[in-house]
């Protein structure tokens, strides 16, 4: 995958660093969208059947041996259990599974925009019609071409139209169930409200990939919640007095931190890396 959104300009695909793996982020040219949409209510459902506090194990537990999510058989089981590790991780252990879990313990209304999120840092199928979709104006119909154009470049002619088509179909629905798109056969692009949650959790994510001051504001995340870098600083104040980050605004500039929201070895994860 040549272009990449999560990318700021300057970057290239070729600058990845290994720590922003380590951290959670995938790159390339491959997803989950090919066979499965962000699978909202799936997460939703294994994520209240297992506390905090939970494992790799007991989430896998969840959902092949207590059979939350109702499947009929142990395969559509272990074939769900895949497909949500691959969007989200389902491992405490993977620094960026670990704060969506943290946040979305915290305001329910955030669900979606949390679950968006984490599948744009995860799924570089998703993450490339991310463009076309923030960049339209309220009340647009999505035109499905474009939507095809920008998968096809982001992996340069790798999949075949079938499969091309299904990962069409899938990222509008991911977008309709975080709520940047309505409509059933003809979808149009509607405006999020963001909660001062998702904004601190697009904030870390920039963070993890190195953007600072008021870089972390204009960063594909930021942008995906719908909101001027005005609101979202406002919002951000609001993620501050909830405990989720630390900042301060002095002469126009703007410093961001995630002293108590990150762990030490998440720290010198990100550190290391820049």
């Amino acid at each position: 995958m040549h272009k990449d959104a999560i990318f700021s300009a300057g970057q290239s695909a070729g600058e990845i660093n290994p720590a922003w793996v380590e951290l959670g982020f995938k790159f390339g040219d491959k997803g989950a969208h090919t066979s499965r949409t962000i699978m909202l209510a799936e997460l939703s459902t294994v994520l209240h059947h297992r506390p905090a506090s939970a494992t790799r194990s007991d989430y896998a537990k969840a959902v092949v041996e207590e059979n939350c999510l109702g499947k009929h058989t142990a395969s559509t089981r272990k074939l769900s259990l895949q497909r949500l590790s691959e969007l989200y991780a389902l491992d405490p252990a993977v620094p960026l599974f670990r704060l969506l879990r943290m946040f979305w313990g915290n305001e329910d209304r955030a669900h979606a925009q949390l679950a968006l999120l984490a599948a744009l840092a995860r799924d570089p199928l998703l993450r490339a019609t991310a463009p076309v979709i923030l960049n339209m104006s309220e009340g647009e119909e999505v035109a499905r071409q474009r939507l095809t154009e920008a998968i096809r470049d982001a992996v340069e002619g790798r999949l075949n139209d079938s499969t091309l088509d299904k990962v069409v179909r899938n990222t509008a629905s991911s977008w309709t169930q975080s709520g940047h798109l309505e409509g059933r056969g003809r979808k149009r692009r509607k405006k999020i409200e963001p909660t001062a949650g998702a904004v601190a959790f697009a904030l870390v994510l920039s963070y993890m990939l190195g953007a600072r001051g008021q870089s972390l504001f204009n960063s594909l995340f930021a942008r995906a919640l719908d909101r001027d870098e005005g609101a979202l600083t406002f919002l951000a104040m609001d993620a501050r007095r909830l405990g989720f980050l630390e900042m301060k605004t002095s002469g126009g500039m703007t410093v961001v931190s995630f002293d108590t929201t990150l762990t030490e070895q998440e720290k010198r994860l990100i550190h290391g890396a820049h």
